[in-house]
C-alpha cells in the first residue's frame, strides 16, 4: 500500500499496533511461566488479558474501517520479542529473583514500543476527526501504562532488592 495521506498512515499503524500485541502475547506466556515472584506472575497474567482486549478492540477498531488487522507485520516487535527469549527463555540464571529482574525488564521494554505505537493513534485518531476510535484507543494507552506502572512497583517493591 502506498501511503498518502494521515489516514493511510492511520490505518497502516493500526495493523502495526495489531501485530505488535500477537507477538508480545506469544512470549509473554512463556515469561509469566519462566516468573517466580507471585506478584510478578500474575501482573503478567494481567498483562496478557490486556493485550487481548486490546487487540479486540484495534479489531474493532479496522473492521470499522474495512481494514484486515493482519495486513502489517512490526518488525519491531518482533525484534523486543526476540531479545526477551534471548535475554529470559534462553539464558542460564542462578537465580530466579536475578530472572525476575530480567522478566521485567524485557516486559517494560515491549511494553514501552507499545506506548509509543498507542500514543501516535491516539493523536492520529484525533485529528482525524475519528473521535470514537480515539477513545477507545486512549484507553488502550491507560491500561499500557497502567501495565508499565504496576512492573515498576514491583520492580523496586521487592523483585530488584532480591536480585541484588
Amino acid at each position: 500500500m502506498t501511503l498518502n495521506t494521515l489516514e493511510d498512515v492511520y490505518h497502516d499503524q493500526l495493523q502495526d499496533i495489531w501485530s505488535a500485541n500477537k507477538q508480545a502475547l506469544s512470549v509473554l506466556t512463556e515469561l509469566g511461566q519462566a516468573a517466580k515472584d507471585e506478584d510478578l506472575s500474575k501482573a503478567l497474567i494481567a498483562g496478557s488479558n490486556g493485550i487481548r482486549d486490546g487487540m479486540n478492540m484495534i479489531e474493532s477498531i479496522c473492521s470499522k474501517h474495512d481494514i484486515d488487522p493482519n495486513g502489517e507485520h512490526c518488525k519491531g516487535m518482533e525484534g523486543l520479542v526476540a531479545e526477551a527469549a534471548a535475554h529470559v527463555l534462553e539464558e542460564d540464571f542462578g537465580d530466579n529473583d536475578v530472572r525476575d529482574a530480567m522478566i521485567i525488564t524485557q516486559y517494560q521494554r515491549m511494553v514501552h514500543y507499545a506506548l509509543a505505537g498507542y500514543g501516535c493513534l491516539v493523536a492520529f485518531a484525533n485529528r482525524l476527526g475519528h473521535d470514537d476510535d480515539g477513545a477507545v484507543l486512549q484507553d488502550c494507552l491507560n491500561h499500557t501504562y497502567d501495565g508499565d506502572k504496576t512492573m515498576t512497583a514491583i520492580a523496586t517493591g521487592g523483585v530488584n532488592a532480591k536480585a541484588a
